[in-house]
């Protein structure tokens, strides 16, 4: 039963690795994409960065998620 208290101990990283075997990405694996935004808005997020010192990626993950 050693077996068992480790896939419930690692629940979390096992589940990760299942659905690395379905989509051949890790659920915390990051990507580059390319998106258009209003200068407006880029501005903000630019002025949000400099206050929090926070990467504008991560600002805009942390408002979604």
């Amino acid at each position: 039963m050693q077996s068992n208290k480790i896939v419930t101990k690692y629940k979390e990283m096992f589940q990760a690795l299942e659905e690395y075997d379905k989509t051949h990405e890790l659920p915390f694996q990051r990507k580059r994409i390319d998106i258009t935004l209003a200068v407006a808005t880029i501005r903000k997020l630019r002025e949000i960065s400099k206050k929090t010192g926070k990467p504008v990626s991560r600002i805009i993950e942390e408002s979604i998620v």
